[in-house]
């Protein structure tokens, strides 16, 4: 049982006189954290003792800043064993994923304080006796309100990204995975200043809050309808947004390709993380030359993965990370049923404890149902068969997300087609995940906006301003 304590001012156990929240394992149902949670009147002491701390961090050497992040990324390593097992007691993670997500976290840190020094301004061409030149400064405090379906690699993207370019930070881990954030933050506090980092918890109301302080950059991992309230709070303080939201990506499969590589693709793109995932395969495109064989090889895929809790070696498939949240994913496949579509296998809510859902292929689908139209973020393959590979791109394209898309395909010329045409951040051909370190994109229409990652991130935190020298009157100094 994890009691989470919140970090304000470089104090630990400050604050949460909001009441307290209890968080359950999503695969037994038993209590697992116990969670204070922030009243307004707090986060708005937090926010000024984070301003009171800014312009200190600010004046540091980035090589300071950058050392610091490397010893942060020493001390997450440190308790790499007992950040897993928090993801997965609290969301239900397989522990071999949970502990490949710390593992991408410190490599994020440590990316971000080997690039963060190397990052500078410019010189301009001006007068011969004048100095002019661009030059990168941190933008201040930032609020950064981070999501329970990856929360340690997530978190340590915005996070080190922020703080070593000179930023301090106001942390809101999700209310799913506070324990999770709460380990992350006594970790990297280790390395830093007292009042750099700030631990805030509880639920959306927490959350609400922070982004209506007077911060001056919100950067949001979650859902859609949670990013544009954060959008609306930011248009009335100025701050900066970064926004990385839902999404509803598409798999497009192409006549041609091989059945069964594409329904492993397919089942790997959906099915990981139980769905949930950001870029997980929401809906398919399927041409109706390899439809049935592709079906085939997908069923019998979802049909082997083993269901279980996230702490047991043998889990394939955990649960999902509370109820709530399976009965959305349910009540999205049974009233696509209900509009005419077949479930293949899986569709049904199994008995006992916990928020378990089988892995589900779905058939029959058509590309206006809400099924297809929206976010599922559970375990649940929607195949829509498709007679062209113009029909499946006009099908990708029409949606009010723009996050990620794959295409399978054997003709070059249609990849060339997809990554040009397709009206979303990422585009990835014959491989569902993958690239080379160092990819950002922008998220596109609902599905947010702003670099999430990369290189270009350290950009979004910090501000350009533009210096002009001239000597005094005389033209002497």
């Amino acid at each position: 049982m994890y009691t989470v304590a919140q970090l304000v001012g470089g104090v630990w156990g400050a604050g949460g006189d909001g009441g307290e929240l209890v968080v359950r394992d999503p695969a037994d149902d038993t209590p697992v954290s116990t969670v204070p949670v922030a009243t307004a009147d707090e986060v708005g002491k937090a926010t000024q003792a984070a301003r009171n701390a800014a312009a200190q961090w600010a004046a540091t050497a980035p090589a300071e800043r950058a050392a610091a992040l490397h010893r942060a990324a020493d001390a997450v390593a440190a308790v790499i064993d007992e950040l897993a097992a928090a993801v997965t007691a609290e969301m239900g993670k397989p522990l071999a994923d949970a502990r490949g997500g710390v593992e991408a976290g410190i490599g994020t840190l440590r990316q971000y304080a080997e690039l963060a020094p190397l990052r500078g301004g410019r010189t301009l061409n001006g007068e011969a006796d004048a100095l002019d030149f661009l030059t990168p400064q941190p933008r201040g405090v930032v609020a950064a309100i981070t999501p329970w379906n990856d929360p340690v690699a997530v978190s340590c993207g915005l996070l080190g990204a922020a703080l070593v370019t000179g930023n301090v930070v106001l942390y809101k881990p999700s209310e799913r995975t506070p324990a999770t954030g709460w380990l992350l933050a006594r970790a990297l506090d280790q390395a830093l200043p007292a009042g750099v980092l700030s631990l805030l918890t509880g639920g959306p109301e927490v959350g609400a809050a922070l982004a209506a302080q007077e911060v001056d950059v919100v950067a949001h991992v979650g859902s859609t309808a949670t990013g544009r309230a954060i959008a609306a709070a930011a248009a009335r303080t100025g701050a900066k947004l970064l926004l990385e939201n839902g999404g509803s990506d598409p798999l497009i499969v192409d006549a041609g390709v091989d059945p069964e590589w594409a329904a492993e693709q397919a089942a790997l793109g959906a099915f990981a993380n139980a769905g949930q995932i950001c870029v997980a395969v929401e809906r398919l495109y399927v041409h109706r030359e390899v439809a049935d064989d592709f079906v085939a090889a997908l069923v019998r895929r979802a049909e082997a993965l083993r269901l279980g809790p996230g702490r047991d070696p043998g889990t394939e498939l955990g649960p999902l990370v509370d109820r709530r949240h399976r009965d959305h994913v349910h009540g999205q496949v049974a009233a696509a049923v209900a509009d005419g579509a077949r479930v293949r296998v899986g569709g049904e809510v199994p008995d006992g404890p916990g928020a378990f859902y089988p892995a589900t292929v779905v058939t029959d689908c058509r590309h206006d149902m809400p099924l297809v139209r929206e976010e599922t973020f559970g375990p649940v393959a929607p195949v829509v068969v498709v007679d062209s590979f113009d029909e499946a791109l006009r099908c990708a394209a029409d949606s009010p997300y723009g996050l990620a898309a794959t295409v399978l395909t054997r003709s070059m010329s249609h990849a060339q087609r997809a990554w040009r045409e397709l009206p979303v951040g990422t585009v990835k051909v014959n491989a569902v995940f993958g690239g080379a370190p160092g990819g950002a994109a922008h998220p596109r229409r609902a599905s947010g906006q702003g670099f999430g990652y990369g290189p270009e991130l350290l950009d979004e935190f910090t501000a350009t301003k533009a210096v002009h020298i001239e000597a005094p009157g005389g033209g002497h100094w």
